[in-house]
């Protein structure tokens, strides 16, 4: 569903990515690992526009979205969770959530509020509480659930487990496998295979290369 095709970002002239080739199937869980500064989260960026690709494309269903900006981008059915959640503060978590519903002229946006309160009960209870209240753990949930707002075919997702206690990365985790049984595609970033022994594949980048990839069994840890 989402394919990268030697994709290169150069930043103030410096070559960041360097012919970044990768595959999302639909109802697949992709990982891109690799050490700070290698090129993961400037890979993501590209995907969801907000870096812009100096050379090659990015796909997704067959359509070319390499030249679309970000909100078009979202309009297509792309989520993104950023690592340092973004969330604002004095929104209520609710409407943390329906933003990028709003933002991008979501026609059912109560529609996915429902499907995300369903998928996620633990977010629903917080739903009127203020996001600068939560602990970082219950930020991450609903930076998360806010991805899935737009993200009904891909879900970009930056280091989701970072930072988090056991207990509410198995929360996390057991969401991201409901999502695997559903249609989406779900490329996800981390900086090494502790927690992602669910994934079908792991891509790994250095120095804005990827050397190595391999498929592995899908299981829950």
């Amino acid at each position: 569903m989402l394919i990268l095709n030697s994709v290169k970002v150069q930043i103030k002239g410096l070559t960041i990515l360097r012919g970044i080739s990768l595959e999302v199937p639909s109802g697949e869980l992709i990982c891109l690992v690799g050490r700070n500064g290698a090129g993961k989260t400037t890979t993501l960026k590209s995907v969801v526009g907000i870096i812009p690709v100096s050379e090659g494309t990015i796909e997704l269903d067959g359509n070319d979205i390499t030249k679309l900006p970000g909100h078009r981008r979202a309009q297509f059915g792309i989520g993104y969770m950023p690592e340092d959640r973004r969330l604002i503060g004095s929104l209520t978590v609710e409407e943390n959530i329906l933003l990028p519903g709003w933002a991008t002229g979501l026609d059912k946006c109560r529609d996915q509020l429902g499907y995300i309160y369903d998928l996620m009960p633990d977010v629903q209870l917080l739903a009127k509480q203020k996001a600068l209240q939560l602990s970082g753990g219950q930020q991450k949930m609903v930076t998360l659930a806010r991805a899935i707002m737009t993200g009904s075919k891909v879900l970009i997702l930056d280091e989701p487990f970072e930072g988090l206690s056991p207990g509410m990365g198995d929360k996390i985790g057991k969401t991201i496998q409901k999502l695997m049984n559903g249609q989406f595609s779900l490329l996800l970033v981390q900086p090494d295979t502790k927690r992602i022994r669910f994934a079908k594949k792991i891509y790994t980048i250095e120095r804005g290369e990827i050397i190595d990839e391999g498929e592995r069994c899908a299981s829950m840890p």
